[in-house]
């Protein structure tokens, strides 16, 4: 029985935007089990993907307000669903596996979760090929951009900053997992940002701790500085912004595999090395993440 539990979770994650795709080893059932006891299982595909009241979901779980909203807000502090906070009520809701549950659980991240992501994050690859909707965007830091054209604000990092009211930074759960692992990068690992809705419940879980604007614009020129690639929730409204490395990031790692990466990513821009200004000393090469730049007979070349 606790068996079916999990393969329905699975099923239910699975028509959420992100995906959870099966897999030959079952290795999607097994994370499952590490995260949801059966009853948290229950209980999270009672949820719907969009904020309620504690009340409205009791009342489908056929229990008392009070139980209910205990067993809720123990499942989003452990990182299982989302909670958001309105004055002095608490509004819950179901959360796509990534970005999302996965991310949350950056506190009780250990080694047999790590090996476990390890084997699985692969398989959203091919998946999010095939999704109408690219899951992930890249957005450019501002200096990176040469004025010559009209860009919209928000698709620009640092001014979609700017308009933050909350803002959080938090240590890369990619990282985390490949230290675990033994095979930590030597890239700064304090360069994961959310904002709004989001930076409230890293805060409040004690995840990521709030900074401000002028922080995180001094954290993302250290991601630029380093060479990371800039990787938000492909919203207009972002919730969070990632800062990869080819060595650790699951996405960008599995991503670098497909012949043309920018079919699963989204972005507004397209690179393109302007052959008169090469001086082919290969800086580009080394600090790209998805090794798209190789070295032509006179000058590089994005491939």
């Amino acid at each position: 029985m606790s068996e079916d539990i999990y393969v329905r979770l699975a099923e239910f994650l699975d028509k959420m935007p992100g995906g959870y795709p099966k897999t030959p080893s079952g290795v999607e059932i097994r994370i499952l089990k590490k995260l949801f006891t059966p009853e948290q299982a229950e209980i999270a595909m009672k949820l719907k993907p969009i904020l309620e009241p504690v009340k409205n979901i009791a009342e489908r779980l056929g229990m008392p307000e009070s139980e209910a909203a205990e067993k809720l807000e123990r499942m989003a502090k452990e990182g299982s669903i989302y909670r958001v906070r309105a004055g002095d009520q608490a509004l819950y809701m179901a959360m796509q596996f990534i970005v999302g549950i996965y991310e949350f659980h950056l506190n009780s991240m250990d080694r047999e979760l790590a090996e476990m992501m390890e084997e699985y994050l692969p398989h959203f690859g091919p998946m999010w090929l095939k999704a109408p909707t690219r899951q992930m965007r890249v957005v450019p830091v501002d200096s990176s951009i040469e004025g010559k054209t009209s860009v919209a604000p928000y698709n620009i990092i640092k001014a979609l900053v700017k308009e933050q009211e909350i803002i959080s930074n938090a240590p890369c759960i990619c990282r985390k997992e490949k230290t675990l692992l033994g095979e930590q990068c030597d890239r700064p690992r304090d360069l994961c940002f959310q904002f709004g809705m989001a930076a409230q419940y890293y805060i409040e879980n004690g995840m990521g701790k709030q900074i401000s604007v002028e922080e995180a614009l001094k954290l993302f020129d250290k991601a630029e500085e380093a060479g990371l690639v800039l990787s938000s929730t492909n919203s207009q409204q972002i919730m969070g912004v990632c800062c990869c490395c080819k060595c650790c990031c699951g996405i960008l790692r599995n991503v670098g595999k497909f012949d043309r990466p920018a079919d699963i990513v989204h972005s507004f821009y397209q690179a393109k090395i302007d052959p008169e200004l090469c001086s082919a000393c290969e800086t580009c090469i080394e600090r790209c993440q998805i090794d798209a730049i190789t070295e032509g007979d006179e000058v590089m070349e994005v491939s």
